[in-house]
């Protein structure tokens, strides 16, 4: 399969076409070979516009809503980034291309090493996968000028936005009872704020489903 062509194929019927006008991500996306992080027999349809799968209850987050997310999230040549969840690492080799550096947690033990494996491979020394609890984020490293979720929540943990710097900005797919959203919340004089920018639904992240109401 010509994976180059399938590449530029993605770019310019999925991520074009849907509002994403960002010139450096565009060239990301046309640049990161997403084949190499799904499974192998999975490869010939790694650029198909749904989430793939890539372990038990794990996926890769579709290309469209990907670049959408990203695009709001605005990323600078500066910034530090969080990906949470970043599963073989695909949106963290995206965003490393767009940021100084990115920091990658993985819950998932063979995960995380397959994410660092894949990066090292690509010679991609900006991003640092590191094990641990995604609903914590990384305290360590905090705080982030951009928080990605990589893959949906029911809702969006005050752990984790806490970890935004001033001027901060979090993107990630609240999952809703009909159809999620892709939701940006910000921090500005301390306060974080949110709003919807588009429709978005994509596989949930574990341990971020929507807490059962407790019934008397």
């Amino acid at each position: 399969m010509d994976f180059a062509a399938a590449r530029h194929n993605m770019v310019e019927s999925q991520i074009r076409p849907n509002r994403v006008t960002d010139d450096r991500l565009i060239s990301a996306m046309g640049t990161v070979p997403r084949e190499a992080f799904v499974p192998k027999e999975l490869r010939g349809v790694a650029y198909v516009d749904e989430a793939i799968p890539i372990s038990d209850g794990r996926y890769l987050m579709e290309p469209m809503i990907l670049a959408r997310l990203l695009q709001e999230a605005a990323p600078t040549a500066g910034d530090l980034a969080l990906t949470v969840g970043c599963g073989t690492g695909y949106a963290a080799a995206v965003l490393s291309h767009l940021v100084g550096a990115v920091v990658a947690v993985e819950s998932d033990a063979a995960l995380a090493r397959q994410a660092s494996r894949t990066l090292t491979d690509m010679g991609i020394d900006t991003v640092a996968v590191i094990e641990g609890a995604l609903a914590e984020g990384c305290r360590d490293q905090a705080p982030f000028d951009i928080i990605f979720f990589d893959g949906a929540v029911a809702e969006i943990p005050e752990s984790v936005a806490s970890q935004l710097t001033e001027g901060g900005r979090l993107a990630a797919v609240v999952a809703g009872s009909a159809i999620g959203k892709g939701v940006l919340v910000t921090r500005r004089r301390g306060i974080l704020s949110s709003r919807e920018v588009f429709d978005a639904g994509t596989p949930l992240l574990p341990g971020f489903e929507r807490k059962a109401a407790f019934v008397f």
